[in-house]
């Protein structure tokens, strides 16, 4: 099977639907509380999550102060309202954008989604599998991609490069597929989330001012960490 004809959607469905899976440990890297809004929604139904916000692409402090903030405050009135059949706990990364411009350095010309964006979820991902498999967590896996933007082949392909690494599984997933991105949305302006229109790599946030000129940033890109 090539990497462009796996079904994610359908992988993750297949995974969930064993009762062997309820209950187990995820530990789930999050990029930001919109994108997280669907996923938490959708997998506290299966496992007990630790979520994980780490973000070394975001190279203002204030920005990545804010959107952990707001992971935050989510996670607490999920659980606040009972909305979670298992518990939901938290893990905040440390602000260290001068890892990921180290790690991009010779890519900062580089498409949206192209090599530059693969470097940064190689990063995400090698801190979440490693600390994943250090404590014993049953799976691993990313809020990345709900992201409409966001490539689930590659994501798909590096978390399982990382999780192999590390000898801890990566639950696969396309949490854009089935109304999954929708659902964010509406998540997110239930619950006030603040919704970014930019990754939070400066690299990328000419070509999302770009977009919000035109008018298209606020329905084509909220959230997308």
């Amino acid at each position: 099977m090539t990497e462009q004809k796996r079904n994610y959607q359908r992988e993750l469905e297949e995974i969930l639907a064993s009762p062997d899976t309820l209950g187990k440990r995820l530990f789930l890297h999050a990029c930001c509380a919109p994108c997280s809004s669907y996923v938490l929604e959708y997998l506290s139904q299966y496992f007990e999550i630790t979520v994980f916000y780490y973000n070394p692409n975001i190279t203002v402090e204030n920005e990545f102060m804010h959107r952990m903030s707001e992971e935050r405050r989510l996670i607490e009135a999920y659980m606040a309202e009972g909305k979670c059949k298992y518990p939901i706990h938290f893990v905040p990364g440390t602000y260290e954008p001068g890892l990921f411009l180290d790690a991009v350095k010779g890519l900062e010309d580089a498409p949206e989604g192209g090599d530059r964006c693969a470097v940064c979820f190689g990063l995400r991902l090698h801190a979440a599998a490693k600390l994943a498999a250090d404590a014993g967590f049953d799976y691993y896996t990313t809020t990345l991609t709900v992201g409409p933007r966001k490539n689930a082949e590659t994501i798909n392909r590096i978390g399982r490069a990382q999780g192999k690494q590390f000898q801890v599984e990566f639950l696969p997933s396309d949490f854009k597929k089935k109304n999954g991105f929708k659902r964010s949305v509406e998540l997110s302006h239930q619950y006030d989330l603040y919704r970014q229109n930019y990754c939070g790599c400066h690299f990328s946030r000419p070509a999302e001012e770009e977009d919000a000129k035109a008018g298209s940033a606020e329905d084509a890109k909220p959230g997308d960490g």
